[in-house]
């Protein structure tokens, strides 16, 4: 039986760089090769999302109320523009990174070895510490005597080592964007990305639901570090030792896995499969082959796979840069030989570098069957075909890069080939690296891939390293290169690492081509997602172009069927193209449906055929099993 092709149809998101849909962001990471209308089209986005302009009847105002074109945009916004986007100083949004909050222990006694003070008898800890002693005074208050010394814990600020971070276009907050009361904001992107990834198909979500079954529909999305701001894990944590309450939402909102539970609850309605598969920095590819597999299996017809991380938060710096994982303020000063540090130049991957660089981001693409796609006119942007992922076997450092990686990314080239062929594999493949920006990832990366290029007879592999702009966002990080990559298949640009002079010496170039400058008229078949993980969790991904994609569908489904596809896709990109303006202007119609169309439990018809689900048009119709007829009489 022939397997389906998981085609993308859809993509968006937000991280560093701006929005995914319609490769903005992509573009903004090549912003010096576009020619002056795409450039000038990214700057104009760009300016409306950090709200340096806004948007009145359709037409850009300055907030002085002067009616701007976009060409004045580009000219009077740019460099403001780009100064708030990609990895930056950390802005206190976030945190201020010269004055972290935390607590300082200090012991505190009297002279004669006493320590007298009034307070509220509310106040009073419990149980009453030995050495204290308490006096009635008038009403509520006390007169508490410490005898011998008490430590307490007191208010205090201290710079952090860390202070660059890749974080969202400066002004632009997903949770103004709908009722996102008491969401973590690892949540909020969840909801914001996704929308733009479902505007952007240019299909409507209903039309979907409507041509599959209530079961065909999955979602695959999480985030490894949890929700851990105030609103989910890190609110919980910290309340008892603040002195607060624990809410009521905050455990429940700080899962992991509540990014694909808020989709399915408030944005898609869907009581398909759902879950999220975690593999540290992996973590979306290791969601991306359960979308594959769902679809090659014929198991679901549409799937949603991406990731929302948000760990711009002392507690991540400070447990990574304890690790000695992240770029610091010192290390940077090091490298750059001068006191002024550019934190634009934090991340470094394959040069001089001392650490990665965190950054929060979403992603997602949306999934189809390739008889499905064809059917509704959806527009193909490339092809997810395979993910391989292998542990590292034993290890003595928890954290330290493995040999599973080299099973990855080989198994991921000998599949292509399979596919497109060995000539395409060794003259229009590339490489979307890991490239954290580690010194242990500079050499033991380059390393393994200069070996399965020089096993495949690969001469000058490019490889590109998307986390120089827009850092390292853990559990979204191959999401990152995965819409980066459909960029270069767009655009014929792999974007140069240009935030390195050079390549550093101990890394391993004979078979591969690291550059530090945009490489143009790059028409390339396939794309090699590579990504590494805390744990031994390693994994690969091969993406195939559109162009590959559409003569594969040629092929299977004949030349008549394909021209009727082409003639309803039409309709499906004039739509999306409408969305992209309409977003452009800052209109991203977020959706978020809260107690909307619940389904009753009631109503739901059951028999030994099927179950009809309402709202869904088509019945869950219960599949024959045919695995174990073999051992069955």
């Amino acid at each position: 039986m022939k397997s389906r092709l998981p085609v993308i149809v859809g993509f968006g998101g937000y991280n560093a760089a701006g929005r995914s849909s319609f490769h903005h962001g992509f573009r903004r990471t090549v912003i010096e090769s576009l020619d002056e209308q795409a450039r000038c089209e990214t700057l104009v986005g760009l300016a409306v999302m950090t709200k340096l302009v806004r948007v009145v009847d359709g037409a850009y105002q300055s907030h002085d109320g002067e009616a701007l074109s976009p060409a004045q945009i580009a000219s009077r916004y740019a460099e403001q523009v780009l100064a708030s986007t990609l990895v930056r100083r950390i802005e206190k949004q976030h945190l201020d990174p010269d004055a972290a909050h935390w607590h300082k222990s200090i012991a505190v006694g009297g002279e004669n070895g006493s320590l007298t003070f009034v307070s509220s008898r509310k106040q009073l800890p419990e149980p009453l510490p030995a050495n204290w002693t308490v006096e009635e005074l008038n009403g509520n208050d006390v007169r508490v005597t410490l005898h011998d010394n008490c430590e307490f814990k007191v208010d205090s600020y201290r710079a952090l080592p860390v202070k660059s971070a890749g974080q969202l276009p400066t002004g632009f907050e997903p949770g103004e964007l709908y009722n996102s009361r008491f969401h973590p904001r690892g949540l909020q992107m969840a909801v914001v990305g996704v929308t733009d990834a479902l505007r952007a198909t240019g299909v409507p979500w209903q039309t979907i639901v409507d041509h599959v079954a209530p079961d065909e529909i999955a979602v695959f999305a999480g985030s490894i570090m949890s929700q851990l701001d105030e609103n989910g894990f890190g609110g919980l944590m910290q309340s008892r030792l603040k002195g607060h309450r624990v809410s009521s939402k905050q455990l429940a909102l700080g899962l992991n896995t509540m990014p694909a539970d808020f989709i399915n609850a408030y944005v898609l309605g869907s009581v398909g499969t759902t879950g999220s598969v975690t593999g540290a920095c992996a973590t979306f590819l290791y969601n991306l082959q359960k979308g594959i597999e769902q679809i090659n299996a014929g198991k679901a017809r549409v799937v949603i796979v991406g990731n929302s991380e948000a760990p711009i938060n002392a507690e991540c710096i400070e447990g990574y840069g304890a690790m000695g994982a992240l770029a610091t303020e010192d290390g940077l000063r090091l490298i750059e030989g001068k006191d002024d540090v550019d934190f634009r130049r934090a991340s470094r991957p394959f040069g001089e570098n001392c650490g990665f660089t965190l950054s929060e981001a979403c992603q997602f693409i949306v999934l189809m069957d390739d008889e499905l796609a064809l059917q509704l006119g959806a527009d193909i942007h490339g092809a997810a075909t395979d993910v391989f992922i292998n542990a590292d076997g034993f290890k003595k450092s928890i954290s330290a890069p493995g040999p599973g990686n080299y099973l990855t990314v080989a198994k991921a080239v000998a599949a292509a080939a399979q596919l497109v062929g060995i000539d395409a594999v060794r003259q229009r493949s590339f490489v979307h690296a890991h490239g954290s920006s580690t010194p242990a990832n500079r050499v033991t990366e380059s390393e393994l891939l200069d070996r399965v290029a020089a096993a495949f007879a690969i001469d000058s592999w490019p490889v590109a390293a998307v986390k120089a702009f827009v850092g390292h966002s853990l559990a979204t990080a191959s999401g990152d290169q995965v819409i980066s990559a459909l960029g270069t298949f767009k655009y014929g640009i792999i974007p140069g690492i240009k935030t390195i002079d050079e390549v550093a010496p101990d890394v391993h170039q004979q078979h591969l081509s690291i550059s530090n400058a945009d490489r143009h008229d790059q028409r390339m078949d396939v794309c090699f997602i590579n990504s590494k993980g805390f744990g031994g969790n390693n994994a690969s991904a091969v993406v195939l172009a559109p162009h590959v994609v559409e003569r594969m569908l040629r092929k299977r489904h004949g030349e008549a069927a394909f021209g009727a596809y082409q003639q309803r896709r039409e309709q499906t990109r004039a739509t999306a193209q409408a969305y992209d303006e309409q977003a452009t202007k800052g209109q991203l119609e977020i959706i978020y449906n809260f107690g909307n169309d619940l389904i009753d439990d009631t109503e739901i018809a059951i028999d030994d055929a099927q179950i009809k689900v309402p709202g869904f048009a088509q019945p869950l119709v219960y599949k024959q099993d045919d695995r174990y007829s073999d051992m069955l009489d």
